[in-house]
This record gives structure tokens, sequence and C-alpha cells, in this order.
């Protein structure tokens, strides 16, 4: 067996791996499989969610800048809980509508987004130490809590205010020297409600503070978004709480994905009649290219709403696109008597740039979109970025690499890249 065959037997049976993982996920290591159950989060039009409608806690109309600074506040702890496809509205002059998909039950979804709550921190007694205002930033962090023991662990990275030092040196001085009463903690509360007591062993002199426990990563996650929300401008108080039923449901998504199917079919069948033997190279790469997008999808837990879908299917025809800028070059370069390789090489040559820049103004897109949009839009842009980078390494170099294989296990002539001999020997 010659070498060329055994590179291109690892090549398939790579492929053939990652089919593998995006379908079935691999059961080792608990990671789904891109059509096990919530293994990607769905968008508010598939699958449903609540409905909450919070009004200022106020005698008069907030102000603008204030109703915008909630909503602001609200939208950060949903991104921060992955809720990427929620959409936070201002409704009348002291109204704000916040859509949560996945979640039907409203108590629930309230509980986990904290959005009629004021962040405080406070020592045992109840006294407030700090508060939202003292808070210049919060995320959660993976790594060694301790130079002692040097274990791994989440943990909240929080960063205070200059002004919030001296606060929050005092409280910690005083907590500690109460180790002996076990009132040595500092409560980090939403209103009335407790999500987290650290225990304080020794005095604060730093703007960075480090609260440790038993996180796992969703939890720590969730306290950073909290925390790096901030408080409130003004107390909230939940006057609807509904369940949404899915706008298009199930069978919208199962129409989508039959239909992208079979479109991904009749490309490939395209392909493989106009192009011969590089139809059927895209063909495969085009299989290569949905498994690893999936997986992404899945390991980055994506909100896949309509417009998601769409940004995949646009994707996807980028990169065919890509792949007959190609093949059109390398056919281009056999007409004027070139050999098969040495077309092959100028082919993908000679349309490298013209992928590249259509692939960059694409992306500068989806950061437009991205940074700017919300809700669905944020869906779309995600996907298309996703799918766009993917493309790009599909064409660059699964396509490539499969086609100089090809062409080493004698697929070496024109005939097989749709070019006659007559018009090859022009």
């Amino acid at each position: 067996m010659s070498k060329h065959v055994m590179k291109l037997i690892v090549v398939l049976l790579a492929i053939a791996l990652t089919v593998s993982v995006a379908l079935c996920g691999i059961a080792y290591f608990d990671y789904p499989g891109v059509f096990d159950q919530d293994a990607i989060p769905l968008g508010l039009d598939l699958s449903g969610g609540s409905l909450l409608v919070f009004e200022a806690d106020t005698k008069e109309s907030p102000s603008a800048d204030d109703m915008n600074a909630v909503i602001s506040m609200m939208r950060s702890r949903l991104d921060t809980l992955g809720y990427t496809e929620a959409a936070v509205t201002k409704s009348g002059e002291k109204r704000i509508q916040i859509e949560i998909p996945e979640i039907s039950d409203p108590g629930e979804a309230s509980a986990k987004l904290g959005a009629t709550a004021v962040l405080t921190f406070r020592n045992a007694d109840g006294d407030i130490v700090l508060d939202g205002d003292d808070i210049a930033g919060a995320k959660a962090q993976y790594g060694p809590t301790s130079s002692v023991s040097g274990k791994y662990e989440h943990y909240v990275s929080v960063t205070l205010t200059s002004a919030a030092v001296s606060k929050f040196s005092a409280a910690t001085t005083a907590a500690a020297a109460q180790s002996a009463s076990k009132k040595n903690y500092i409560s980090i509360m939403l209103d009335e409600n407790v999500i987290s007591q650290p225990y304080v062993s020794e005095t604060i002199t730093s703007s960075d503070i480090m609260i440790s426990g038993s996180f796992d990563e969703a939890g720590a996650s969730y306290l950073a978004g909290v925390i790096a929300a901030g408080r409130l401008p003004f107390a909230l108080k939940e006057i609807q709480a509904q369940s949404l039923s899915p706008q298009l449901g199930e069978s919208a998504l199962t129409s989508s994905l039959i239909a992208g199917g079979i479109g991904v079919i009749l490309v490939m069948l395209f392909m493989m009649l106009v192009y011969k033997m590089p139809g059927f190279v895209t063909s495969i790469a085009l299989l290569e290219y949905t498994a690893i997008v999936a997986i992404l999808l899945v390991m980055f837990r994506i909100n896949l709403s309509l417009s998601g879908i769409a940004g995949i299917v646009l994707s996807i025809g980028m990169a065919v696109d890509a792949n007959c800028v190609i093949f059109e070059r390398i056919k281009e370069e056999l007409r004027l008597g070139r050999s098969v390789p040495t077309a092959v090489t100028g082919g993908f040559k000679r349309a490298f740039t013209a992928i590249l820049d259509s692939n960059i103004t694409t992306l500068i897109a989806c950061f437009v979109l991205y940074f700017f949009g919300t809700g669905f839009i944020l869906s779309f842009a995600q996907t298309l970025f996703i799918g766009v980078v993917v493309s790009m390494f599909s064409a660059i170099v699964i396509t490539r690499s499969l086609l100089k294989l090809a062409v080493k296990l004698k697929f070496n002539q024109s005939r097989y890249f749709g070019v006659k001999r007559e018009e090859a020997a022009k």
C-alpha cells in the first residue's frame, strides 16, 4: 500500500471521526451529539419561553438614561447566563419587557435573572458594606485559589472601585475578627436573597477580590454576571409573568433541517456533475464542514433560532462558492496547457486572494451585527461567523489536501476536472 493511499485513509478516518463526534458526541467526556436533547439551546421562536414585565418602583417616571441603564444591565445578566436570544425592550415610560427562551416557568426565569433585585454586600449584622456602584467589574475564572494547595477550581474575580477599597478593607477587618463566633462572612445579596456568602479569613486591602467556594462553571458565571451588572438605578416590581408558546415550533425546525439536508444533497450532486472529481472532493469536505460547525455550536452553546439557521445555510453557500472559484481557476490553468498538478497549485494560489477578501468583508459585517445587534440578529451573526471561519478552513485546507492526494493517486487527467482533452491542449 502506497503512502498516498495511507494518507487518504487517515484523512477519511479523521473526517469520519469528526462526523461521528458531531452526531453522537463523546460519552466518556459527557459531550452530547448535535441531536441530543438540550445539546443546542433553541431560540424563543423555536422553543418558547417566558415573558416577564417589570415596572419601575418609583413615584415619578425614571429618566431615559436610567431606563437605558436598567435595560443594559438586564441584557448583561442575560448574556452572562447564556440567553443571548432573550429580548429586553422598553414598554412605556416605566416598564421593561423581557422575553427569555427555553425557560417555560416564569418564576424560574425571574429567579435566574434577579431582575427586581438591588445588589448589596452586607456584613453578618446586615449592614450594607458595598453596593453596585462600588463594583468596577467581575468575571468567572478557573485556576488555583490558594498558593499553598495549588488546587484548581472555579471562582469569581471582583474588581472594586478605588473609593470602595478602604470601605471593604474596614469591613473585612471587622469580619475576620469574628471568626470565633462564625460571623466572619460577607453576604452578597439581591434584595433580601443571599446569592453567595463567602467567609473572610483576613483583611483585604486590594481592589481585586477572589470569591471561591464550591462553584461549578455555571455557578461562577452566574455570580460574576450578577455582580458585574451592578446595582439597578431603581427597584423593579414584577407586574406580569407568563409562559410563551413557540412561535414556530418544533415542526418549523424539522422542516428547516429537512430543507437544509435536501439542499446540501442537491448541491453535492451539482458539484459532482459540473466539476467531476473536484466536485466529489467538495462533497466530502462539505460533510466535514457541517460536522465542525455542529461541534462548535454544541461546544459554545450557541442559541439557535431560524435566523441562526439562515446564517448556517448562508455560510454553506459561501463554502461551496469558494470551492467553485478554486475549481474554475484550476480549469483555466488546464486550458492554458498546464499539467494537472501545476494547475491545482496555481488554481488555489490564484483563488486565495479573492476568497480571503470576500470572507474578511463578511466577518467585518458579522462583528458589526454581533456588537450592535440583539436577539435574533445576534444569533445570525454568531452562526454566520462560525460558518465563514470554518468554510475558509474547509476550502483552503480540507479541499486542497484531498484534491492533491487525488492527483497523486493517478486522478491527474484534465477530464477528471471537467475539461476536455482538446480544451486542455489549446
